[in-house]
């Protein structure tokens, strides 16, 4: 098997990133697979080949990330890096009149700060092999709705991060790409609604009275989105491509209708948009 070079992924242990790290490494990619739990790794190392090397990576932790790149890189010898995938990340879900100011935080620190500290630690190595950035982003990076305005912000400034970082890193011809998937099979559904749950029992008793009528509506609409959900290899698939392809695409709009969601939205007026959303999630 050819060798691919070696790519460093956040957010290995599960989902997209763990999908991404097992299909890497049978394509021939030395694959640096950043996890949080030792367990993750023993779980990946199981199911991959010697190349495939687990590193712990709490992308919030600003010095955890700097070991992790000194660790990578004395892996590495000279070698530079093939690539980067910005993977991990997290879901805070809540009314914003009542959200948190400290979950709000997080929710940037990890979606937004996290992506930068990771990508300007992997640079200088990127840069030498003229390696390739891909970010992980989301359809609701590019249509917001109720409930989910921290995490949609969060996505917001990744699609402009990446446009930014694309045209700076132009002069060293780093390929810079954005993957925006809709619903997938991943267990982050689940968590973000576990993670509603607890948040939701931090409220005070007027944020239940004003929108509890409204969380049904919106937890069986995400519910139904979860159900019709495509692969994760849809992702992986996009990935690769990104890595890869001799002429990589700058976006990847990826998902069971996830095209024609963003494109009718897009097409319609604001007010239709919002009069729309607020339907299916059984807004009055």
């Amino acid at each position: 098997m050819a060798d691919m070079g070696a790519v460093v992924i956040t957010g290995a242990s599960t989902g997209i990133g763990e999908a991404c790290a097992l299909h890497l490494d049978k394509l021939g990619f030395r694959v640096f697979a950043g996890i949080r739990k030792a367990a993750d790794g023993e779980s990946l190392r199981r199911r991959a080949s010697e190349r495939l090397v687990p590193v712990r990576l709490d992308i919030s932790d600003e010095m955890e990330v700097g070991q992790a790149s000194r660790n990578i890189m004395e892996a590495l010898g000279g070698e530079g890096l093939a690539g980067l995938v910005n993977n991990a990340g997290i879901v805070v879900g809540s009314m914003l009149e009542f959200l948190p100011l400290d979950a709000l935080r997080r929710q940037m620190e990890v979606n937004v700060v996290g992506q930068i500290a990771v990508t300007q630690a992997f640079l200088p190595s990127l840069r030498k092999a003229r390696g390739r950035i891909v970010n992980i982003g989301s359809i609701s990076g590019l249509i917001s709705s109720p409930f989910t305005g921290a995490y949609s912000a969060s996505k917001f400034a990744l699609e402009a991060l990446t446009d930014s970082l694309r045209m700076e890193l132009r002069p060293w011809k780093i390929q810079v790409a954005l993957i925006e998937p809709g619903f997938i099979q991943t267990p982050i559904t689940k968590k973000s609604l576990a993670s509603e749950e607890a948040l939701r029992a931090e409220l005070p008793a007027e944020a239940l009275q004003l929108y509890g009528s409204y969380v049904p509506g919106v937890r069986a609409s995400i519910e139904r989105e979860a159900a019709k959900a495509a692969p994760p290899e849809v992702v992986v698939k996009a990935v690769a491509h990104a890595l890869t392809a001799r002429r990589p695409r700058t976006r990847y709009v990826v998902g069971n209708h996830s095209s024609f969601q963003i494109s009718l939205v897009r097409a319609l007026p604001d007010r239709w948009r919002d009069a729309l959303i607020a339907r299916q999630l059984g807004f009055k």
